[in-house]
């Protein structure tokens, strides 16, 4: 074979991997870099080091991906681990956002201890490792004071028993919604400077700025309009950026983000958010369904970035987020589960099927006929494949500010996702490179974070599911026994 590749600075001395025989390599990258013309990718330490027709080195650790397609290992940008062990709650497993927070994730939070968060962080992650997924932006909002245990010490820890990326957002709130004086248990809220030391607090323990990081924080009061008040909001942008680092939360979910705005602050979400700092190219907000034109506008003008949640948007009926005119605004589109008690999975390949279905039927219900204004179907089904697997990886690593990760290349880290296409779903496809996608679904060949294999042939090394699952089903029956 010849080798066609490119090199990469990393050093000939460190081991190396050769993963061979792919059908496709989608790199994560636009346009006509999105898909790679030969598909063997070795990798030298914890970096790509080339892509191309390769032959196998001396010594070098071949993986077998014949049969496979390779993509670039998932961000997940939103997601709240804690909720693994609330999945179909039947009080709210037909309800609407409010009233499911209410029933499920608000009712069920003062019955949280270390051990129930642990073992919840670790289904979640194992569920997304076996996605796929490599990094984990988790949204923690369990604090208050007297808590009696360290939520984000023990996400980052289960993070690095597992080798995933994690980036810890920051939680929590210095307000109480109104229906949490009727939940048995609700928990107080903290005060403005117990909040802001302890963002010092933990990035001081745990946050790296360099482009490959496995651990950041992130600044994230649990929803602007609910969980601070608009000068605790400036000050928390301000001392955030302070430290470095960046800002994310809850905003537009429902139309219940614009009633509040508009009665409390007599504009819209946007707006508000707008006249207490909180956009930017270091701001990201999960959901942002609700959006007027002028609200589009803003936020790609700001380049202030979405975490797009289908699935549980459209679990919780909230709608479907008009991510390509955010797209063509120019925000950073990036791609999260959510939570499991609100979409009842953490997989990341479900969630890239979801959005390239939901980005088409959005474009589609948009259409309007030449005789009543509109263009027909010109550019209702506009949202490609390729286009959801750079939201789910490089859009990703640009919200979260992780430039060495979310792309195929050589000196990117290597985080990759190697699908096997062995179920009949595949049988007959004539493009296997969008087949994970397409098909909603690949079993797992690989998945490697920072060149180092994390799972196999959709297992865990050494993790006993069957264990697992009794943890989980014990776990269960003590949440409903506590809350009643």
């Amino acid at each position: 074979m010849t080798d066609t590749s490119t090199p990469s600075p990393t050093s000939n001395a460190q081991p190396s991997l050769l993963v061979q025989g792919a059908q496709a390599l989608l790199t994560g990258f636009g346009g006509k870099q999105a898909r790679a013309a030969a598909c063997d990718l070795r990798i030298r330490g914890d970096r790509i080091e080339a892509i191309g027709r390769l032959r196998r080195e001396p010594g070098e650790r071949v993986l077998d991906a014949t049969d496979c397609v390779i993509y670039p290992a998932w961000v997940n940008t939103h997601h709240h681990l804690a909720q693994s062990l609330l999945k179909g709650v039947p009080g709210g497993i037909d309800a609407t956002l409010t009233p499911w927070l209410e029933a499920v994730p608000f009712r069920f939070r003062g019955a949280f201890d270390g051990e129930l968060l642990r073992l919840a962080a670790r289904i979640g992650l194992i569920e997304l490792a076996l996605s796929g997924c490599a990094t984990v932006a988790d949204h923690h909002y369990y604090h208050w004071p007297g808590i009696g245990f360290d939520g984000p010490a023990i996400l980052f820890e289960e993070a690095e028993r597992l080798g995933l990326r994690m980036v810890l957002c920051r939680g929590g709130a210095t307000r109480s919604r109104d229906f949490e004086s009727g939940i048995p248990g609700a928990q107080r809220p903290e005060s403005l400077r117990d909040y802001l030391d302890d963002l010092g607090r933990l990035r001081a323990l745990y946050h790296d700025d360099s482009p490959r990081a496995m651990r950041r924080v992130v600044a994230a009061p649990t929803t602007p309009l609910f969980s601070m008040q608009p000068q605790e909001l400036r000050e928390t942008a301000a001392h955030a950026r302070s430290l470095g680092l960046r800002l994310h939360s809850h905003l537009s979910e429902t139309v219940i983000y614009q009633e509040v705005a508009h009665a409390r602050h007599a504009c819209s979400p946007i707006e508000f958010v707008a006249g207490v700092d909180w956009l930017g190219p270091d701001v990201w907000f999960a959901h942002l369904v609700k959006l007027s034109d002028a609200d589009i506008a803003e936020l790609g003008r700001t380049r202030t970035g979405i975490a797009h949640c289908p699935q549980s948007n459209g679990r919780l009926g909230s709608g479907i987020a008009p991510v390509k005119a955010l797209q063509q605004a120019g925000s950073p589109i990036s791609l999260a589960v959510d939570g499991a008690a609100s979409n009842e999975a953490c997989d990341m390949l479900q969630e890239a099927h979801a959005a390239w279905l939901m980005a088409r039927a959005r474009g589609g219900h948009l259409a309007r006929p030449g005789f009543a204004g509109g263009a027909g179907e010109q550019g209702a089904a506009d949202a490609t494949v390729e286009d959801v697997v750079r939201w789910g990886t490089a859009g990703g690593a640009e919200v979260l500010g992780l430039q060495g990760v979310g792309t195929l290349a050589p000196g990117q880290s290597a985080d990759l996702a190697i699908y096997r296409l062995d179920q009949p779903r595949h049988f007959g496809l004539h493009d296997a490179a969008i087949a994970p996608v397409a098909s909603g679904g690949a079993s797992l060949r690989a998945l490697l974070v920072a060149g180092r294999v994390v799972a196999e042939d959709g297992a865990i090394p050494g993790l006993d599911m069957a264990r697992l699952g009794r943890q989980a089903r014990d776990a269960v029956r003590r949440l409903q026994t506590l809350v009643g």
